[in-house]
C-alpha cells in the first residue's frame, strides 16, 4: 500500500510525523511518502520525502498557497491513502476524498479549545471562531476514513459524533532517551525545561521560582514565543540561575536530561491544556528523571499514580521552588521517582505500543 503523509507547517523531521509514524509504517512494509515545506527531495530512513517551497507571505495567503502546493504534490504521488496533519489541510482532505482516495486526519491538538487561547485573535471573536471551526471540523471529519488523535480525550470527542477515530498517543520511543549509563551522583545540581518557551507554558513562574532556590540552576532548552518574550523574563532576579540553551537537537535534548535531577512541565490551567498529554512529561519519565508538573487531575493521575514526581500549582512560584528544593535535598527520593517514571514508560507510555495501534488502524483500511 502506498501512503502519503501531508503537512503544510511541520518540518519533514517532525518527531511524531517522520520519526514515529512514517518510519514505523515504512518498517511495517508500506511505501511511505511525506510532503513537507522546505524538505529535500530524497529518501530518508526508507521514507520518500518531497519538498514544497515555503511561503513567506501573510498568514492567510501562506495557508492558501501551501494548501494548493500540498494538494498538487500529493496528487502526483498517487497514493492509496493520504494522511494529513494540519487542520488547515481539511479542504485538501475533502478534495482527495472526491478523487476516491482514502483519507486520514491526524488530530494533534484539540483545535477548538486551542483557538480560545490564541492571543493574536481578538478576545470577543475567539468563542465565535472556535465554535465555527468545531462545527466545520466535525462535519468534515465524518467524511474521512479515519481520524488518528494524539490523546484519548480528543478521540472521544469524535467518537461522540460517530466518526471513526482511534488514539495514537505521542509517547516517547523507548530507547531514544534512556540514560542508564549515567549515575545519579554524576548529575549537575540542575532542573530542566525543554520545549517552546512562553508565558502560558509557565516561563515567568519557573524563573521566579529560581529566585527562591539555593545552589541549583535551570537548564532551559527551546525558543521563546514570541522571540521578544525573553527580554521580559531576563529582568527577573531568577534569570541569573537560568542557562538558556536555545533550540536543541534530539541528542542535545538527551544530554540535558542526563545532566538534570528533574524536569519541569508547568503549563497554565487553560482549557486546551487540562486534558492534554504533553510529550515532554513522558520524555522526562523516559529519561529516568522525576517530573515537576502542573496539578491538573489527568496529570496528577499519571505523575502521582506512578510515584514519578510532584504536582504543584503552576501559577505559584513558591510551590514550584519547594518542589525543586525537595529534589535537590532528597536525591534518594528523586532517583527513585525517576526510576518509577522509566518503568511506567517501559510498561505503558511508549511509542512501540502506540505504533501497533497505528499499523492496526492502517490494516483495517485495506
Amino acid at each position: 500500500m502506498r501512503v502519503c503523509h501531508l503537512t503544510s507547517v511541520h518540518s519533514h523531521t517532525d518527531t511524531r510525523i517522520f520519526i514515529k509514524e512514517c518510519q514505523s509504517l515504512a518498517r511495517a512494509g508500506y511505501e511511505v511518502h511525506l510532503v513537507a515545506p522546505g524538505a529535500p527531495s530524497a529518501v530518508l530512513e526508507e521514507v520518500h520525502v518531497h519538498g514544497i517551497e515555503k511561503e513567506e507571505s501573510s498568514r492567510l495567503k501562506r495557508m492558501a498557497k501551501a494548501m494548493d502546493k500540498v494538494y498538487k504534490k500529493g496528487l502526483e504521488i498517487d497514493a492509496d491513502v493520504y494522511h494529513f496533519h494540519d487542520p488547515e489541510l481539511i479542504p485538501v482532505g475533502l478534495k482527495l476524498k472526491k478523487k476516491g482516495k482514502k483519507v486520514i486526519y491526524d488530530v494533534h491538538e484539540d483545535v477548538p479549545r486551542q483557538i480560545l487561547n490564541k492571543s493574536w485573535l481578538p478576545f470577543k471573536s475567539q468563542k465565535v471562531i472556535s465554535k465555527l471551526f468545531e462545527t466545520y471540523e466535525e462535519k468534515a471529519s465524518k467524511k474521512f476514513d479515519l481520524l488518528i488523535t494524539a490523546t484519548a480525550f480528543i478521540r472521544d470527542r469524535f467518537l461522540d459524533i460517530k466518526a471513526n477515530a482511534v488514539d495514537v498517543n505521542n509517547f516517547p520511543i523507548l530507547n531514544e532517551l534512556k540514560t542508564d549509563d549515567v549515575s545519579w551522583e554524576s548529575k549537575e545540581s540542575s532542573v530542566c525545561y525543554v520545549g517552546g518557551i512562553s508565558k502560558v507554558r509557565g516561563v515567568e513562574e519557573m524563573v521566579r521560582a529560581m529566585e527562591m532556590t539555593e545552589g541549583i540552576s535551570l537548564l532551559m532548552g527551546g525558543n521563546f514565543i514570541p522571540p521578544n518574550g525573553k527580554e521580559e523574563v531576563m529582568k527577573y532576579k531568577g534569570w541569573n540561575k537560568v542557562k538558556h540553551l536555545g533550540f536543541l537537537n534530539r541528542m542535545e535534548v538527551k544530554g540535558v536530561y542526563q545532566r538534570s535531577i528533574a524536569g519541569l512541565v508547568l503549563l497554565h490551567p487553560r482549557i486546551n491544556y487540562m486534558d492534554a498529554l504533553p510529550v515532554k512529561m513522558f520524555e522526562y519519565m523516559a529519561a529516568g528523571i522525576p517530573v515537576i508538573a502542573s496539578n491538573f487531575p489527568v496529570w496528577k493521575s499519571i505523575v502521582e499514580g506512578n510515584d514519578c514526581g510532584l504536582c504543584v500549582d503552576p501559577l505559584n512560584p513558591k510551590e514550584i521552588a519547594e518542589a525543586i528544593t525537595f529534589m535537590k535535598e532528597n536525591p534518594g527520593d528523586a532517583e527513585r521517582m525517576g526510576q518509577n517514571g522509566r518503568k511506567a514508560v517501559e510498561n505503558i507510555y511508549n511509542w512501540e505500543q502506540e505504533s501497533i495501534k497505528l499499523i492496526d488502524a492502517y490494516e483495517k483500511l485495506r
